[in-house]
């Protein structure tokens, strides 16, 4: 059977997982709100729609290529047999075009806001590549995955600013720290498989019950980060305001979650971090209009 171009181009998408973009995204909406309290501007149109396309670059590009590199993997195990690689769903050539596409995109995105961008571009991709072969030699996969993210709103700051602040990097070690501990979770669906595979990951090396410490570790040390915040750029209290709101989203992700009970993962993990990146963006952005 043909698949129309908008059937294959849905495919992709979900093969992508595009609608996940939300976990990253609003963190690099508020890298422009940071950026522009600190600097006393505000960003142009150009330059925000700019910064949204790399990041849809970065994302898509990062998420294919994973995909393309994990085919073998996700074939072996029962939970992503289905994916659309192993399935036959999306054809390799397929999924390189999409790859190198969104690569492209980013690289015009970066050289159409600064030349720092652009220097730093081709450094963005090779961590993302890493990424996908990090479970194959170290368990902290989830630390790189975590740099990856906090990428967003430190990339976003240098587009409107042309350097790196301290606001920033506290915010992006934040969101490094917050994903790491989300991708801990996850990885507990491929617990058994990782272990009989020799693949990497916390919990494949240090067990479930020491899994579920350190990602409360990480939850912790993030909301630290986040409170951290208020003495660096002037946020008032509004931002402090969806802080709390954010430590009572991850307190309930982690009583969804349990060692002996792993059935609502996918509510802990897609839903609570979606609401609770586009809670914080949403209070910093008011904090800092109001």
């Amino acid at each position: 059977m043909t698949i129309s171009p908008l059937g294959k181009l849905t495919a992709l998408m979900e093969m992508i997982k595009f609608s996940h973009t939300v976990f990253a995204f609003p963190f690099a909406l508020m890298g422009v709100v940071l950026a522009s309290l600190a600097s006393g501007t505000s960003p142009t149109f150009g330059q925000v729609v700019w910064i949204c396309v790399a990041m849809i670059g970065a994302r898509t590009g990062a998420m294919g290529l994973n995909r393309i590199i994990d085919a073998r993997i996700d074939a072996n195990n029962p939970r992503t047999a289905d994916r659309h690689l192993p399935a036959g769903k999306v054809s390799l050539s397929e999924a390189w075009l999409l790859v190198l596409g969104a690569f492209a995109l980013l690289l015009l995105a970066a050289a159409m806001l600064n030349p720092l961008c652009l220097k730093l571009a081709p450094v963005a991709i090779f961590f993302l590549v890493l990424y996908s072969y990090c479970k194959r030699f170290t368990a902290m996969a989830h630390l790189v995955l975590g740099l990856c993210l906090a990428a967003a709103p430190i990339g976003a700051w240098i587009a409107l600013r042309g350097d790196i602040g301290w606001p920033v990097v506290v915010l992006g070690l934040a969101v490094l720290l917050w994903v790491a501990g989300f991708d801990i979770f996850y990885a507990l669906q491929d617990y058994e498989f990782d272990r009989n595979q020799g693949l990497y990951s916390i919990p494949a090396r240090l067990g479930v019950e020491r899994s579920f410490l350190i990602a409360r570790l990480f939850h912790v040390a993030m909301v630290i980060l986040l409170l951290s915040l208020v003495f660096s750029v002037g946020l008032g209290y509004l931002y402090l305001f969806g802080v709390l709101v954010v430590t009572g989203l991850l307190i309930y992700e982690h009583l969804l979650v349990r060692p002996n009970d792993l059935s609502r993962l996918d509510a802990a993990f897609f839903n609570m971090n979606g609401y609770i990146s586009v809670t914080i963006f949403c209070f910093t952005l008011a904090d800092a209009l109001l």
